[in-house]
């Protein structure tokens, strides 16, 4: 089986949707806009919780890394600089 065709088709499902939304200009109802800002952050965190226990003892740097990018991104509202904040606490304490 060719793989092209496949991959050819899963984009254009995937763009299609979203080309459409920008074509059509739909105002998104406001329940929506509100849900959709908790996207990323579900997404990221249904990501990083599975991976905290981590391998060889490392469980504890990560639940600290952890704590301090909760902390940053609850002080300062930004998932970027709360991934910055747990990276790097995460590779110093490593």
């Amino acid at each position: 089986m060719n793989v092209l065709p496949i991959i050819l088709g899963m984009a254009a499902v995937t763009y299609a949707p979203r080309l459409a939304g920008l074509w059509l200009r739909v105002e998104v109802p406001p329940f929506w806009q509100r849900f959709l800002r908790f996207v990323p952050i579900a997404a990221f965190s249904a990501l990083v919780v599975p991976a905290l226990p981590g391998e060889r003892g490392e469980a504890g740097v990560r639940l600290f890394a952890a704590f301090l990018a909760a902390v940053a991104m609850w002080r300062f509202r930004k998932l970027w600089l709360g991934i910055l904040v747990g990276m790097a606490t995460y590779w110093l304490l490593r």
